[in-house]
């Protein structure tokens, strides 16, 4: 197999190729030659990788060093006896494993699909027979037939090809379909422009043509891809890398207090039992049980809220990853263009008209200097739309409102430029009945049609050469012949080509009276030029702004296209993006040259780059890779199965929902249901929404955790009881995280939400200020806590109730600090107080809660807690609303700091 894929078949000729194969094309292989290479080759299939069982991937969600503390914590309270404990405990861990396995999403069904890619029928000529063979049977050097409408069912060296057309969009991302020959290229042309070629899975759609099999099954393009896909490295989004690193911080940190704690409470006398359990309390108290289920649920928040705005999430950790991208890298067709053709601009009489409108609504104008034109005293202009939507086979269908083509794009264009000039296909097939035509072949370049009118007329379309090499005169403004002035023809049709366009030239030829039927005789000379239209599909008008918002957001946005580097700088530049230029174009890299750089040219290049055209599947994977070795976060879109590596290697991979392929949606973290870059900036903005919130919810629940541990420890200093049990501190934990941190996943997006460059990787979850903040709070939980205890015992209230009171003050506080954490900058009379009325439904319903722990006897029982009185409600109340002035206070001093040294 690695033979095969050594081998650059495409630069050598096919008489070389069957000699190096051994094979006769005129006759195959022999069956014994069959039997021997599939011994050597294996079947024509895509190997698949094996994947994890699923009781590896749940046990693999208690592989947390947090966990870990929990389940040890679980087994000494059942070795204390405590079994209501441990059982509160080890719940809480079983809840968090199981959420965690049902939103893991790493299965690779991508393979699944490229297997499914490779499942068809061969025609093939054996022994100088044709057969029908399965397409798994396929060996190096079988003789394949394939004809329009069929996939190619493995790697082919053509030799025979007759009008050949191939859409190889999912593989290489060329938009158009690809002309065919049987020409040997250099060894240096990428996957796009071997053109003597025919690989795996991509589809012909006009012609037939021969080739000799030259790589099967993991040999193959397409195999070679999904062996990028299997290889290519699953990235830690910033989030996650920030949690694993704070989680095996504090596991230290607990373990050491806990062993302080211990062998502090051991020297002090106190028995073994009870040093072991304030040892536990301090691990349950420190560590944020109801962290990972928060965040799972603000994330799942997040996805619904995406899902509203065309973007679908697979894996709930994009939601994150886009908060933080700082690089999207687009594909163009479809995505950044409307993926119709349309006639831009057209050349005819010498005069250059504009046409209003976009893809295949068949609405707008045609104007010239501004100004709408009328046909009648244009008949050069006249004649250019006639000819277009006359030398046609393609069809303009509408439904439900929706407008598509039934035939070839560019012939489409054409069809709607002429019903913007006031024609109708109905109209002109009445007035010009075709009576023959000459259909399109790649050896001559043109297309011609006979219509019988009166005089006969025959319309001729194709390419700039083919059509001025067969033309004698043009056409005036007037409409009158001329003779023909090829240089003024060749340097317009060059300054439409530099604009991207792609363009088409239009003839006219009247023909003899009566004449029924055309050859290409017919066709060879004495035609009069008509003009030029020039088209393109053009950028979508959502794209442009979405472009620029993200510009604004300090994210960078690259186009990496199948496409031809002409065409993708100019609708490049068309849309705004930012990069190197060349005088007034931006600077486009074609794939030959990224072949020759090294990779850390690659990575000098990236950053400054901002359009990459003619680009094969293994340099979408080097661009990505180059962009994350800087440093980048980087989101890539694409539909095709070329795109697949490069949508598992990205740290956020977006898949058309529309026009892509099943490989590339099961490869990616994100699906477009409208295939639209818009959309992406939309799930930009809910992501940095929501890595907003969660940073909110980290600020909000952290000080929970600190003041807890700090009331064990002050306990252990001062000799005293613990203020609160492990299970009341787990129930703090769990209930508030749900109840109140969660509503926080419905605070409204910040209004700068898009006008800030995105958060840098390597920052920390919480910068200095925040610190600060949390250790104010933890403190301040601390003393009200403690403080509130001690003053209930002296009072003379029982253990129960004075565990109560502390248990209380947590919850009370918390609640009140919520509504400090809204906005981490603002005040809160800056946000509103009543633009999130989650909030006050989740303290609402937390207080209720606390009243049932407070009151109801089972769960006196349960958490070890007793009824309060009024004044002890009122005690704890004022607490609260001392910790939200206190904090209030703090926010205000250094949010008029900030703005005074931004200069507002």
């Amino acid at each position: 197999m690695q033979q095969q894929a050594d081998k650059n078949w495409h630069s050598m000729d096919a008489g070389q190729v069957a000699a190096e194969l051994e094979v006769k094309p005129d006759k195959g292989l022999s069956q014994q030659q069959v039997q021997e290479r599939l011994d050597t080759y294996g079947r024509n299939i895509i190997s698949q990788t094996k994947q994890q069982a699923a009781w590896k991937r749940f046990l693999l969600q208690f592989h947390q060093p947090l966990i870990y503390i929990l389940l040890a914590a679980t087994l000494v309270t059942l070795l204390l006896s405590e079994y209501l404990d441990a059982v509160v405990i080890f719940a809480v861990v079983f809840i968090n494993a199981v959420i965690g396995f049902i939103q893991e999403s790493k299965a690779l069904k991508a393979i699944d699909a490229l297997s499914k890619s490779m499942s068809l029928k061969a025609h093939v000529l054996r022994e100088g027979k044709k057969r029908d063979i399965d397409a798994q049977e396929l060996v190096p050097g079988d003789v394949v037939l394939v004809q329009a409408g069929d996939k190619f069912p493995a790697d082919l060296r053509l030799f025979q090809a007759r009008d050949l057309k191939v859409d190889e969009s999912a593989l290489t991302g060329e938009s158009l379909a690809v002309e065919k020959n049987t020409e040997a290229v250099a060894e240096d042309f990428i996957l796009g422009d071997r053109l003597g070629m025919g690989f795996a899975s991509t589809i012909i759609t006009y012609g037939q043509a021969r080739g000799i099999v030259v790589a099967t099954g993991d040999a193959t393009e397409v195999g070679k891809i999904q062996q990028s896909i299997t290889t290519a490295e699953e990235l830690e989004t910033p989030l996650t890398r920030k949690i694993k690193s704070f989680s095996q911080l504090l596991l230290w940190v607990i373990l050491g207090l806990s062993a302080v704690v211990f062998v502090v409470g051991m020297l002090r006398g106190q028995e073994l039992a009870d040093s072991f359990m304030i040892a536990v309390a301090l691990a349950v108290g420190a560590i944020p049980e109801g962290l990972p289920v928060a965040v799972t649920i603000m994330l799942a928040l997040g996805v619904s809220k995406m899902a509203k705005r065309q973007a679908i999430i697979r894996k709930l950790v994009a939601v994150e990853t886009l908060g933080s991208t700082n690089v999207i890298c687009s594909d163009k067709t479809g995505t950044l263009t409307q993926n119709q053709m349309t006639v831009q601009l057209i050349w005819a009489g010498r005069q250059e008209y504009t046409l209003s409108g976009l893809g295949y609504l068949p609405q707008g104008e045609i104007c010239e200097n501004g100004q709408a034109v009328d046909l009648a005293t244009n008949p050069a202009l006249k004649q250019c739309l006639l000819a277009g939507m006359l030398c046609n086979d393609s069809r303009l269908k509408e439904k439900s409102g929706s407008w598509s083509i039934d035939g070839d794009p560019t012939e489409g264009a054409l069809l709607v430029a002429a019903r913007k000039g006031g024609f109708t296909e109905e109209q002109l097939e009445q007035e010009y009945p075709r009576a023959d035509s000459i259909p399109f072949e790649s050896e001559h370049q043109y297309m011609a049609t006979l219509h019988a009118t009166d005089t006969p007329l025959m319309f001729v379309k194709g390419s700039l050469e083919a059509i001025l090499e067969r033309s004698s005169q043009q056409l005036t403004a007037e409409g009158k012949a001329e003779p023909l002035d090829k240089e003024s023809i060749n340097r317009q049709a060059e300054t439409l080509a530099a604009q991207g366009l792609r363009v088409l030239a239009f003839a006219v030829k009247e023909a003899a009276s009566g004449k029924k039927s055309i050859g290409h005789q017919d066709a060879a000379e004495g035609l009069v030029f008509i003009g030029l239209q020039g088209m393109l599909d053009p950028p979508r008008a959502e794209a442009i702004e979405a472009v620029s918002l993200c510009q604004m957001a300090g994210i960078e946005v690259k186009m990496i296209t199948g496409d031809h580097a002409v065409t993708a700088a100019s609708i490049a530049g068309q849309i705004g993006l930012q990069g190197k230029r060349e005088g007034e174009r931006l600077l486009a890299l074609t794939g030959r040259e990224l072949q020759a750089m090294s990779e850390d040219q690659l990575q000098e290049v990236v950053q400054e780059t901002a359009v990459f055209a003619r680009v094969a599947p293994d340099q979408k994977l080097r661009l990505v890779k180059a962009l994350q070795a800087r440093g980048k976060i980087v989101a890539m879109t694409g539909d095709g199965v070329n795109d697949g590596p490069a949508l598992k290697q990205a740290n956020i991979g977006i898949a058309m929902g529309i026009t892509g392929t099943d490989v590339a949606k099961d490869a990616a973290d994100m699906v477009l249901t409208d295939d639209n870059f818009s959309s992406i900036e939309g799930a930009v903005e809910e992501g940095r929404g929501v890595f907003d919130n969660l940073t909110k919810f980290i600020v909000w629940t952290l000080p929970t955790n600190l003041g807890e541990g700090l009331v064990i420890l002050a306990a252990i200093a001062l000799g005293a009881r613990l203020p609160i049990q492990p299970v009341q501190l787990l129930w703090i934990n769990m209930t508030t995280a749900v109840l109140l941190g969660l509503m926080l996943a419905f605070e409204p997006k910040e209004p700068d939400v898009m006008e800030r460059p995105p958060r840098p990787a390597d920052d920390p979850i919480l910068n200095k200020n925040l610190i600060m903040r949390t250790l104010l709070v933890g403190v301040l939980l601390m003393l009200a806590s403690f403080g509130l205890y001690e003053w209930e015992i002296r009072q003379g209230a029982t253990i129960a109730q004075a565990q109560t009171v502390a248990t209380t003050v947590f919850v009370v506080l918390e609640s009140f600090y919520l509504l400090n954490c809204r906005s981490l900058i603002r005040p809160l009379g800056q946000i509103g107080y009543f633009t999130n009325l989650w909030v006050y439904a989740g303290i609402g319903a937390m207080l209720l809660v606390q009243a049932l722990f407070i009151y109801l006897p089972f769960m006196n029982l349960l958490f070890h807690s007793s009824p309060l009185q009024g004044m002890q409600l009122l005690r704890i109340g004022a607490a609260g609303l001392g910790l939200f002035i206190i904090v209030t206070i703090e926010k205000t001093i250094r949010y008029k700091g900030s703005r005074s040294r931004a200069g507002k």
